[in-house]
């Protein structure tokens, strides 16, 4: 699914007062910051989930995730869920946004009325409603520069991603730590970071040598 392709509904003009000024601040849209030099209420899990980081700065920008999460419900109604792996597709499984910062984002919405909720067995129903799909159609253009930063940073994720074998063996490894089940005393604590030294020594001569 192409990036744009979340845009492929055309929205009306539609005059905004006040409120979709407020709403404007607190979608932080116009505040001249940059996608990946947002604030921490917008950190997500990078790399298989080994951090939110990425070259040194966040994925999303302030306001980014909120235009972002809110095109996705506008495409179709969604749970929080599957707006991660929605995001984590985009990027080719190297990037997934946290529950924290996707939850209270959703929340927002829902309290500047962009969004409406629905609850059903246990699992909440995220719709746009007609001033979220009047926001959108004003911001078009915000959206359309929210989506090329994310299609570029997207292609940064995935030259430098690890291939999705290696990212599975990490995974495996964060699980055996998970599920230790002896007693992390002085003498087992030594034995495992043994391993996992030597491990990341080995990939490192490694890497040298070739």
């Amino acid at each position: 699914m192409g990036f744009r392709h979340l845009f492929v509904r055309h929205y009306h003009h539609h005059h905004h007062d006040g409120r979709d000024a407020c709403a404007r601040e607190a979608m932080g849209i116009g505040r001249g910051r940059g996608f990946g030099r947002g604030l921490g209420d917008e950190e997500g899990q990078g790399w298989g989930g080994m951090g939110g980081r990425f070259r040194g700065g966040r994925v999303f920008g302030h306001g980014d995730l909120r235009l972002i999460l809110l095109a996705l419900i506008a495409e179709q109604p969604r749970h929080g869920y599957e707006l991660i792996r929605t995001i984590e597709e985009m990027f080719d499984g190297a990037y997934a946004p946290s529950p924290g910062a996707v939850y209270p984002t959703l929340t927002l919405l829902e309290e500047i009325g962009h969004a409406s909720v629905a609850s059903g067995d246990g699992k909440k129903l995220y719709t746009i409603t007609a001033e979220g799909e009047a926001f959108l159609a004003a911001n078009r253009e915000a959206v359309d520069a929210v989506m090329s930063r994310m299609e570029h940073t997207a292609k940064m994720f995935a030259r430098a991603a690890a291939p999705m074998a290696l990212r599975e063996a990490m995974h495996q490894l964060k699980r055996a730590l998970f599920m230790h089940g002896g007693p992390w005393n002085a003498t087992e604590v030594k034995r495992v970071r043994d391993i996992i030294q030597k491990a990341a020594d080995d990939i490192a001569r490694g890497s040298r040598e070739s």
